[in-house]
């Protein structure tokens, strides 16, 4: 077991001073943070710290794939750690997105790769063969944007607007099944002219103003939202596309799970995000990056959904609460010390053998392996290879630790 000192990522859409205080670091920060990743993945590893100095966690894993992620994860995903951990911090909101299923995520890497577009090129879709199923955990209080919702609720959000020249899309999307109005109207709304968005986006951000300010309430951290990001992408066909995606707000501990398909940006706020160890995102709009529409549109999957099926079941296994996903490469719990726990070791739950990435977000907890002991304060993290588990956890005052392991 070691101490692990994650990747910092910086993107404009990230914080000067959340994850530099989350980890006790000086605040504000010269650059935005979006990301601290914590996991092997070969684009930005993180670092393993240890008496002998630091050594990156790909490194290691490659070198004694069988001691560090055991011999059932290996003969399921190689020698590969299957997941990816991260702390994410949003001042401003990421692009509009979706990931591929497994199967597209193969057929769309291996079409780039005929095409010879370079795994680095920005115009590039496919950057490996893997799907990116993810769950994020609110930190803070979290904003996000995320599945389309049920029409007959974007209908009422569309027309309480009160903009006429929305009309037409109205009809469209209320006149049609439910997935069949919301691909039309997506895809008739992402593929317009730009000439028609400068002239939409400005009469919906009016329309969005004035709603604001007639006193009804319905809708009101919708019409915010789409303020929100009208002033940053003025012109932004996902601008008007946002208005279709259910608006979602979490409190620390809770979380939501997206599968392939599922289009989404996250809007504000710090959670602890686990995903299948891939890079593969497909962008719509609310970005500079590349956007590649007929792409997306080939991924997408436009069943209507509301928030309490994209939120995952929770259950308790001891003192640890599971998040239940139906992904197999990664699975994330949460452990609360408190209580008659304080003072003395209390056993980790172990239903599995393979390793583990851990990361204190509250107090300060001592961890327990077989060959060593670590103490992590808030924003520590550590990385327990398959043969020094399982873990038992120690702490004086009340503590919470976050465990990403893999999926059962």
């Amino acid at each position: 077991m070691d101490l692990l000192r994650g990747a910092l990522r910086n993107y404009a859409w990230g914080s000067h001073t959340a994850i530099a205080e989350f980890t006790g670091r000086l605040s504000p920060t010269a650059h935005p943070e979006a990301e601290l990743w914590l996991g092997a993945n070969a684009g930005d590893p993180a670092w393993l710290e240890s008496e002998g100095g630091e050594r990156s966690l790909l490194d290691t894993i490659t070198a004694d794939p069988e001691g560090q992620l055991g011999a059932v994860t290996r003969e399921r995903f190689g020698d590969a750690l299957p997941f990816l951990a991260k702390v994410l911090a949003a001042d401003e909101p990421l692009s509009l997105q979706a990931h591929p299923s497994a199967a597209q995520a193969a057929e769309g890497f291996a079409r780039e790769d005929r095409l010879g577009i370079p795994v680095s090129a920005p115009t590039r879709n496919y950057r490996d063969r893997s799907h990116k199923p993810e769950l994020i955990v609110a930190l803070t209080p979290f904003e996000a944007l995320a599945g389309f919702r049920p029409v007959a609720r974007s209908v009422d959000l569309l027309r309480a607007l009160a903009v006429p020249e929305l009309d037409p899309f109205v009809n469209l999307l209320a006149g049609q099944a439910d997935a069949d109005g919301l691909r039309a109207l997506f895809t008739t709304w992402i593929t317009a002219p730009q000439a028609d968005l400068d002239a939409l986006v400005p009469l919906v951000l009016d329309g969005a103003v004035d709603y604001l300010r007639s006193g009804l309430t319905e809708f009101v951290k919708e019409a915010k939202t789409t303020l929100q990001l009208g002033e940053l992408y003025p012109g932004d066909a996902g601008v008007l596309a946002s208005m279709l995606l259910n608006r979602i707000d979490l409190q620390p501990g809770e979380g939501i799970y997206l599968p392939a398909g599922n289009l989404h940006a996250y809007v504000h706020g710090m959670g602890f995000e686990v995903m299948a160890n891939s890079d593969n995102v497909l962008r719509g709009g609310l970005t500079p990056k590349h956007v590649d529409v007929p792409e997306l549109l080939r991924v997408l999957d436009f069943t209507p959904t509301d928030e309490t099926a994209i939120k995952p079941r929770t259950f308790t296994d001891g003192i640890e609460l599971v998040y239940e996903t139906p992904a197999s490469e990664f699975a994330v719990s949460v452990v609360r010390l408190d209580g008659r726990e304080l003072g003395h070791q209390t056993d980790a739950p172990a239903r599995h053998d393979g390793p583990q990435v851990l990361l204190c977000t509250e107090g300060s907890m001592q961890v327990h392996a077989k060959t060593s002991t670590i103490t992590l304060g808030r924003g520590a993290a550590a990385w327990v290879a398959a043969d020094d588990g399982p873990i038992r956890l120690v702490a004086e005052r009340p503590a919470t630790l976050f465990r990403a392991t893999v999926g059962i």
